[in-house]
């Protein structure tokens, strides 16, 4: 049975939504990557003075090609509040060593929209999954105070174009029972495609 990168059960139920800005041109310091989708392009900045571990592993599966055929896979919530989950989904072809954790206490970054983020399961397990933001999830920020596992998940990256493509990404129809424990009735049923994903000038 596949497996799937799965994220805390208490982020998953404690959304806020609100409204947030996104970046409309990236940093110097940022690499554009265009993800192009069955669902159309999404343009992204990543981090990489921000989020240098975060960043550059993301950026060695782009540049080793490791992107191209996989696919939006996962979808959470409707219209524009909620999160789209893609990548490896494990697959051991495509998947290179996990990577330490950069929690956003230490990077600066929050989960507001647009941002992108590395699914996990223990803190450093994250590989080649990863999530785009739809709305504001302050929950998924490090929570410092909070007990248990509260480093939250890592932003590395924000979308600075193609937010339409994100946002059909999230009302592609769900399978009601494809998916283990909280994923149950969030897999697409039809997986949305990366084609492939490049570096822009």
């Amino acid at each position: 049975m596949i497996r799937h990168a799965a994220f805390l059960l208490a982020a998953l139920l404690s959304f806020v939504p609100a409204a947030a800005q996104v970046p409309a041109s990236p940093p110097a310091q940022d690499v554009q990557v265009a993800l192009d989708t069955n669902a159309g392009r999404i343009i992204i900045a990543v981090h990489v003075a921000k989020a240098p571990v975060t960043a550059r592993n993301f950026l060695r599966y782009v540049d080793q090609k490791r992107l191209d055929g996989t696919g939006f896979y996962r979808a959470v919530g409707t219209t524009d509040y909620g999160f789209v989950q893609g990548g490896t989904q494990n697959d051991p072809a495509r998947v290179l060593p996990p990577i330490a954790h950069e929690p956003t206490t230490k990077t600066g970054l929050t989960h507001d929209d647009g941002a992108l983020s590395m699914a996990r399961y223990a803190p450093g397990s994250a590989t080649g999954d990863f999530f785009i933001v739809l709305g504001k999830m302050p929950s998924m920020d490090a929570q410092p105070a909070s007990p248990g596992d509260n480093q939250g998940f890592a932003v590395f990256a924000h979308v600075v174009e193609g937010m339409d493509a994100v946002r059909s990404i999230l009302s592609t129809p769900k399978s009601p029972t494809a998916g283990e424990g909280v994923m149950k009735g969030q897999m697409l049923q039809q997986p949305v495609r990366i084609v492939t994903a490049r570096r822009l000038p």
